[in-house]
């Protein structure tokens, strides 16, 4: 088909024409696409994430206390800081799920009103509060507490009554009693076959008490206490150079008259002869209790289980090594973040009923998941049995068996209990 030059120019002119058109489009196409393509701006007035406050309170009876040895006097915080380790640890996993744990601490002074310190601390909206105090102290708000759906963490008390016959519904308690130490301390005797006792006892009331749990560890084990005597305070000052000397003299002729034994307990909680016991005896014997080799919930020397990693945690934030109380405390807060942490919620009552729950435990770098009685609320829990350097020992020992759990033999056992949750 011919074309004439006429034409051909004609066509020629239409696709420059067209070709010239397209190429003014494309910055206006390009721009259109990129403005599809890019997110919408920002609504400024759109609300933040909503971030979960749980707010926890540390109630604690303070004075300064003395000790035999300077170097057994508890440290300023002990206890609370323990539980400040707990709170940065919550928090580390809390930021991730929009929780923030915070820590309220008051003090007040031994047997004193506790009632308003917390009051003054629920009104501050804190639902969930560690306490160190006395058992009558802790009584006094604990069915108040509940009034106002608190949970209360025993971090403290030792004393069986809060587990027992004055038990609460709303108290849990991660401190181990007087029953579970003796019961740790008894089986490891009774294990090493030194099974005749003599016990050495203070004259005030947590001393007996003490002594009292010792008596029931030597029958449930096969323990035979073959004499035992009261060590009365007569308030000298012991800590004098005089003080010193009478003691080396005295601890001789008081331990003399004791029969044949394989190992002398002392119960003296409240730091009036305990420390003068051993190396001071008329027959050289091992020293246990509350001197000697001591049982205790934690020993700042363990390292075991993942123990030399909160150890050195610890010791990086507070120069100093982690204590018994420590330990409870951070144990209290950390339940209360991983409970808060599983629920998604920071409702009281949800996250106890949780806690209580059967699949509930906690790690506690103490070589097993730890998990709550169901009849008293007690925490089960190893005890550690250690001298100033070491630990020597942990409970239960081998032999010693259960039908639930081996850690059920370490204090007060279902059949046994008189606690009725209230």
């Amino acid at each position: 088909m011919a074309y004439s030059v006429d034409q051909a120019g004609c066509a020629v002119l239409r696709i420059l024409i067209l070709f010239i058109s397209v190429l003014l489009a494309a910055p206006s196409l390009s721009s259109a696409v990129a403005q599809e393509s890019s997110p919408a701006p920002a609504d400024k007035t759109a609300p933040a994430k909503q971030v979960s406050e749980i707010k926890l309170g540390y109630l604690r009876a303070y004075a300064p206390q003395l000790a035999l040895s300077v170097l057994d006097v508890p440290p300023r915080d002990e206890g609370v800081a323990g539980a400040k380790i707990a709170i940065g640890d919550n928090n580390t996993t809390g930021r991730f799920l929009g929780q923030k744990f915070t820590l309220d601490v008051s003090e007040v002074k031994p047997d004193a009103d506790v009632v308003p310190a917390f009051n003054d601390m629920v009104s501050r909206g804190v639902l969930y509060i560690l306490t160190d105090l006395s058992a009558t102290q802790l009584l006094s708000i604990a069915d108040l507490a509940r009034e106002k759906r608190v949970q209360i963490f025993n971090v403290g008390a030792t004393d069986d009554r809060l587990r027992e016959e004055d038990c609460r519904a709303n108290v849990f308690h991660t401190a181990p009693t007087r029953t579970m130490l003796a019961d740790g301390l008894a089986q490891y005797l009774v294990w090493k076959q030194w099974r005749r006792w003599v016990l050495v006892y203070g004259s005030h009331e947590p001393d007996k008490l003490f002594a009292d749990a010792l008596r029931r560890a030597a029958t449930r084990f096969g323990g035979q206490i073959v004499a035992q005597k009261e060590f009365t305070d007569t308030g000298t000052a012991r800590r004098t150079d005089t003080g010193v000397v009478q003691i080396q003299r005295q601890m001789p002729v008081f331990t003399q008259d004791f029969p044949e034994h394989d190992v002398l307990l002392v119960a003296d909680e409240s730091e009036v002869f305990g420390t003068y016991v051993p190396f001071r005896t008329w027959i050289p014997r091992p020293v246990a209790g509350t001197a000697g080799l001591i049982p205790s919930a934690w020993h700042p020397a363990s390292e075991q289980w993942g123990g030399t990693q909160i150890q050195n945690r610890f010791a990086k934030a507070n120069g100093r090594r982690m204590l018994s109380k420590d330990m409870a405390a951070w144990t209290a807060a950390r339940i209360v973040g991983e409970a808060a942490t599983r629920t998604q919620s920071s409702d009281s009552e949800k996250l106890a009923a949780f806690i209580r729950a059967d699949d509930f435990s906690i790690a506690a770098f103490k070589g097993q998941r730890l998990t709550f009685r169901k009849w008293n609320l007690q925490l089960r829990q190893p005890i550690f049995l250690g001298d100033g350097r070491s630990v020597v020992s942990t409970s239960p020992q081998e032999g010693f068996l259960h039908q639930v759990s081996e850690l059920d033999t370490l204090g007060i056992d279902q059949p046994e209990t008189q606690c009725a949750l209230k």
